[in-house]
């Protein structure tokens, strides 16, 4: 659970403060109870634009403060006016952090969508803004990227050219903004078996086939750092593993399979790059319980040696684990360098923390 205080505006001119009240989950960036609270007392929709402050365990619990935008005249008898708050505009304010961007945002995805039930704002952070829509066609969602993301709407593409079972149906995207099919079911945060042998080699075929071609527009991130005592030579032997370039997920934890015990699709290619392949399997393999880790080793190692016969992938997954948290430090300090300032309580700490992991790895 958490607390929150909503200050409400309309038309970007600020009408209130609201709270604070309890919703039940506890994560700062997920809103749906909260719009859904607000909508209820204020009498109009909502949506969340901006954290302003959150104060607790990092990224939950405790207190967030949050910009709303009423997308109407709400009740002002349920606001209290004083004092008077204000928003001035910061440059690295994102557009659906902005009065009237979650509005826009919505307006472009009924340009492709007949909508027929409910809208709720599922997210929103300094790295997206999703909305979930019900439509004659079934539930679809909605995303917004910002620029450091880019390369989602990249990958989907070349994914779902090969393998349209592993995303959901793309079924228009804009600059920066995605609108896709609902991926059926829940989170596979403890994989079975089955979505193990099912999702990694899948993923493999689909690397495998695109480290075949000229990749210009995904962005490359580095695999060692000067901060990471070993790590340079740990890269170069990845190197010498022959597995080649090609896309990453960049987040391949199970958090973001999706499977509805008959599909399962990987979902959130927003941290997709250029990069060595074995990166994708150490994520996985650092969220996955020990017992679990030798069976991924033999499936993502199986399928990799059916691909490039001369490669070694063993020794690649061995040597990628430590590696992988250097990328998240180097992630990390690009979403703080690029995000503003009151919504950078999401990742403060996390660079040092992941280089230190990194470095107890390497020890």
């Amino acid at each position: 659970m958490r607390e929150v205080i909503a200050l409400v505006t309309v038309d970007g001119e600020y009408v209130g403060s609201l709270g604070p009240f309890t919703v039940e989950s506890r994560w700062w960036s997920q809103v749906e109870d909260v719009t859904a609270h607000l909508d209820r007392v204020l009498g109009v929709p909502t949506s969340v634009l901006r954290l302003v402050e959150g104060v607790g365990e990092g990224t939950h619990g405790g207190t967030a403060t949050y910009q709303v935008e009423a997308h109407g005249t709400p009740d002002l008898a349920a606001l209290v006016t004083e004092p008077v708050h204000t928003f001035p505009d910061t440059p690295l304010r994102l557009p659906w952090a902005k009065p009237g961007g979650t509005a826009a945002l919505l307006a472009w995805a009924e340009e492709h969508v007949t909508r027929t039930g409910e809208v709720r704002q599922k997210k929103t952070w300094n790295l997206s803004c999703v909305f979930r829509i019900d439509t004659a066609a079934g539930r679809v969602w909605v995303k917004e990227l910002p620029p450091f993301f880019a390369a989602e709407l990249i990958a989907l593409r070349l994914v779902s050219a090969l393998d349209p079972t592993l995303v959901p149906e793309v079924i228009a995207t804009a600059p920066l903004r995605v609108l896709m099919a609902d991926a059926p079911g829940e989170p596979c945060w403890e994989p079975t078996p089955e979505q193990i042998r099912s999702v990694v080699p899948r993923l493999v075929a689909v690397q495998a086939a695109l480290a075949h071609e000229e990749h210009p527009d995904l962005p490359e991130v580095p695999m060692w750092s000067s901060e990471v005592e070993g790590s340079r030579e740990r890269a170069d032997a990845l190197l010498a593993t022959g597995l080649p370039p090609t896309l990453l997920h960049g987040d391949f934890h199970p958090g973001n399979w999706q499977s509805d015990g008959v599909t399962t699709q990987v979902i959130d290619w927003a941290d997709s790059h250029l990069g060595h392949p074995a990166l994708d399997a150490a994520r996985l393999w650092t969220y996955l319980a020990p017992e679990q880790r030798p069976l991924l080793a033999e499936v993502w190692t199986a399928a990799w040696l059916e691909h490039v016969p001369d490669s070694d992938p063993a020794t690649a997954l061995d040597l990628a684990v430590p590696l992988v948290h250097v990328f998240n430090a180097i992630r990390y300090r690009e979403f703080l360098a690029n995000i503003e300032e009151s919504e950078q309580v999401y990742h403060f700490g996390d660079p040092e923390y992941e280089i230190r992991k990194a470095q107890a790895a390497l020890t």
